[in-house]
Order: C-alpha cells, then structure tokens, then sequence
C-alpha cells in the first residue's frame, strides 16, 4: 500500500490540482490531505478531488507530519506540500527507487522548471548554507535538506521520533537519516512558483532562525562530543589566557597580586572540563540511543520491491 501525505493550511487555490495529479501519476495510492485549522475551502475541494480528509489541529506543519506518521499504515509513504509547487510527474521515479535501493528514505531535490526564480533568494541563500552546515558537521552529503517532498519506508516512517512542530520538520527528517545511516538516495524533482493568489506560509528569517535553532539543539543530541567539546575547548582556551599573566607573575615576584583573576581563570577551567566530561557522558548515552533506535528500526520490513 501506498499512501500520500499532504499537509495543508488554507490551500483550496492549489489542493484540488495536487490530489488529481497525485491520484493520476500513482493510481493504487491513496491520498491523505490533513487539514491543519484551515479557514477556507481546503477540505471541501480536497475531499471533491478524491482525497481522505484528516485533522491535525495543533498548528505546524510538523505537528501534522507527527500526527500522520502515527496514525498511517502503509508500505510507501510520500510526503508532499499542498501548494503545486512539486512536479507529482516525477513520483513514480521516486517509488520506483525506493523499491530498487531498496532505501528507507528518497529526497526530491528541486529543480526549477519554469522561466524565472521559484525561490526566493533569501530562501535558497539560507538552504544551501544549511546543506552545507549540517553535511559538515553530520558527513553525510545533502543538496537540498528543505525540501518537502521526499518518500519513506515504512521502517523509516515508523521510527521516527517526530519532535518539530512547524516547517523545521524537513530538517529533523534529515538529521535522522543521516544519524540513523538509513540507505537513501537523492532524486531531481521539478519545482515550479506557487499557483497565481496563493499565499506561501513560509516566513524568511523567523522560519530560518527556528531551523538553525533546530539544528543546534540536533548537534547537542546527536553529536554531543563536538559540541561541549568545542564549549570546552573555548572554555579552556579564556582559562589559559586569564591564568598565564597571573602565573608569569607568580614566578617573577612569587606573589598572586591579581588574586581575583587567578580565581576566575580556575573556576574557567574547571567549568571547561565539567564540558568536557558533559559530552563523555552523553555520547554513552547517545551510543546506547542509537542502538534502541536500531532495533526499533529492524522490526519493520524492508520497502517492497514490486
């Protein structure tokens, strides 16, 4: 079983034309649209198209990923916007790889296909910095971890935790893929300008900011040696600088005139190895997380291959 997940809020402009391309590139998938506390006619022209209408009423695009992902079962799971900005033409590329890998999670990378920028040049400046951050710090390479339009395993739907609650949540999928080293692939999807009177929800710098926020938190959880090892090192390093003036005197004259600064420079120090013992111990617990996680991930069935 297939099944489509499109979350939406306040999309009756674009929702009908994404349902009927959805059902007529995958005609065995069914197509949830989950409603999230629209004001239009969202649901009433998504349920005219075809689709099973659901409710998430906890505002965030991530609450309603959370929501789906638990109460879905399918083999195939497609998680798609409901603004026509994603070319539903290329799905069947996408199934079809998930079920050759066989991989766990198949990332649409966007690719204009119309004259002029869909993207905002805020919005594209910001996704290839973030790809570049968290490739860096995760090594694992992604050219477009913002994009919505990505299809899963049942295994990997089912094993993921699902903790963001708005547009932040296309970063949580990544990082989990990366830190749970699930087979994926990366796929060339069209990617057009929303539909003429839609409004986009996005919004530039608060969106950003969330995100890099997100990331952050995900680094301190899923990479907890570098960062309270570089806290530590920086920690250690204003020690060093506080302390040296203050030993150099003490050899001179075998006084400590600056009693207060060497006081300080100590207590830096120590504070810069309390970090640094921070991270051993949760990178034990990290390791023992990441095992849990795998079992878990090992109940379900590989992707089917036909």
């Amino acid at each position: 079983m297939i099944a489509a997940i499109v979350p939406c809020h306040n999309e009756e402009l674009a929702i009908g034309t994404v349902v009927a391309d959805l059902r007529a590139a995958v005609p065995e998938m069914t197509v949830y649209v989950y409603d999230n506390a629209s004001s239009d006619r969202t649901v009433e022209v998504a349920r005219a198209a075809g689709a099973e209408i659901r409710h998430e009423y906890a505002k965030g695009k991530g609450n309603v990923v959370r929501r789906a992902f638990a109460d879905v079962e399918a083999d195939i799971y497609v998680l798609i916007d409901g603004d026509d900005t994603y070319a539903t033409a290329d799905l069947p590329a996408m199934i079809a790889e998930l079920r050759e890998g066989p991989y766990d999670h198949v990332l649409g990378v966007r690719r204009e296909t119309e004259v002029g920028s869909a993207y905002r040049a805020g919005h594209e400046l910001g996704n290839r910095g973030f790809n570049w951050f968290v490739s860096s710090v995760f090594k694992s390479p992604v050219s477009d971890m913002l994009s919505g339009y990505r299809v899963f395993s049942r295994r990997f739907v089912k094993s993921f935790p699902a903790l963001s609650r708005e547009f932040e949540i296309e970063t949580e999928l990544t990082v989990h893929a990366m830190s749970l080293r699930v087979p994926q692939v990366e796929v060339p999807v069209g990617f057009k300008d929303r539909p003429a009177g839609s409004e986009s929800k996005l919004r530039t710098y608060h969106d950003g900011f969330r995100i890099l926020s997100l990331i952050l938190g995900l680094i301190r959880h899923e990479r907890p040696m570098m960062f309270y090892g570089v806290i530590g090192a920086v920690l250690a390093l204003i020690g060093v600088l506080l302390g040296v003036p203050v030993i150099v005197d003490f050899l001179d004259t075998g006084l400590v005139p600056r009693l207060p600064t060497a006081v300080l420079a100590v207590g830096v120090v120590l504070v810069a190895f309390l970090a640094w013992m921070i991270g051993l111990i949760l990178d034990g617990v990290l390791k023992s997380r990441r095992e849990i996680s795998r079992l878990n991930y090992l109940t379900y069935p590989a992707p089917p291959t036909a």
